[in-house]
């Protein structure tokens, strides 16, 4: 079981990117390629998930990956709707005679954590128990690596803007956070300020921004140095790109996951505020600054040495350690 290429790793989760790519952060951070199960549950088990339990044979749709032997030796989940798939693999894998598959979830189950082998939350969640790994952001796919290479592909469109070049990320509105247009109309007044001041801008807006917030934020950096992606053009997102040619990143702070990949960056970090909120999101941004990792912006670049954010390689070692004592 030391050698990767002999584990056979599932990935599983409802088919959301943003699930899907935190547990193929954490396989890639272990060297895996992983088998990638999106799966889908009947009635009542997608009601009830993750609360019923029973049954687990018959919760699976025929719309979704089958969750079927062989069973692998590690299955990385994470979702209320891939717990059902968790339960099932884990207690059949253990009936078949084998040493069983080790499964991972990933945030909070909502149920005892000690149906799992490990369960990895970030620190804010607050949850404790004896095989709950904690995290001070959430997991993701930024290595070193995958920076330099999208950052080589994305300079030519960028290569003419100069530096310093300023990585901006910008979400939007969600259930505890509001980004309309008076919100956003502050935001551009204050990146026009320092485009050509104290560098150059590359901007990725998240699908949630909306179309008029969009429109505010291109009329008011008409003519400054500044890229901006939108979602209507035919280049993928150069998000990564742009978080490895940065110096510095700003940041919305709706979103752990995309604080959290900017911080693995090892570049400063700024956020910008919201209305809004909600006490597991302050008590997120208050260990990164605490930590050092982010400085709130308000309107005035800043830079600071700053270690990368590096929780992805802890947990990988506690999944080999406990692989390995198999």
């Amino acid at each position: 079981m030391s050698q990767n290429n002999q584990v056979i790793c599932w990935v599983v989760t409802d088919g959301k990117a943003g699930m899907e790519n935190q547990c193929l952060g954490l396989a890639e951070a272990l060297d895996m390629q992983p088998i990638i199960k999106r799966i889908k549950l009947r009635s009542p088990w997608k009601q009830l998930s993750p609360f019923l339990r029973h049954g687990l044979a018959y919760a699976f749709s025929d719309k979704g990956d089958p969750v079927a032997p062989p069973w692998p030796d590690l299955l990385i989940a994470t979702g209320r709707a891939s717990v059902p798939a968790s339960l099932y693999a884990r207690r059949m894998s253990r009936e078949s005679g084998s040493r069983g598959t080790l499964t991972v979830q990933i945030q909070n189950p909502v149920i005892d954590p000690s149906r799992f082998d490990l369960v990895v939350v970030p620190r804010h969640d607050s949850l404790t128990g004896a095989n709950v790994m904690t995290t001070r952001g959430s997991l993701h796919r930024v290595t070193p690596r995958l920076l330099a290479s999208e950052a080589e592909k994305f300079l030519p469109q960028v290569a003419a803007l100069p530096a310093p070049r300023i990585a901006v990320l910008i979400g939007g509105s969600n259930a505890v956070y509001s980004l309309t247009p008076r919100e956003m109309k502050v935001l551009a007044a204050q990146l026009a300020a320092i485009a050509g001041h104290d560098g150059s801008l590359m901007i990725t807006p998240s699908r949630r921004t909306g179309t008029e917030n969009m429109e505010i934020l291109k009329e008011a950096l008409r003519g400054t140095p500044s890229y901006i992606w939108d979602w209507d053009g035919p280049v993928a997102n150069p998000y990564y790109g742009m978080l490895g040619l940065a110096e510095v990143v700003l940041a919305t702070c709706d979103s752990v996951g995309m604080v959290t990949e900017a911080c693995s960056t090892g570049k400063p970090v700024m956020i910008i505020d919201l209305p809004g909120g909600s006490d597991k999101f302050r008590r997120f941004h208050q260990t990164m600054r605490d930590d050092g990792l982010t400085r709130p912006f308000v309107g005035k670049i800043e830079r600071w040495a700053c270690k990368p954010l590096d929780d992805m390689r802890l947990v990988a070692e506690r999944i080999r350690e406990m692989l390995a004592a198999r």
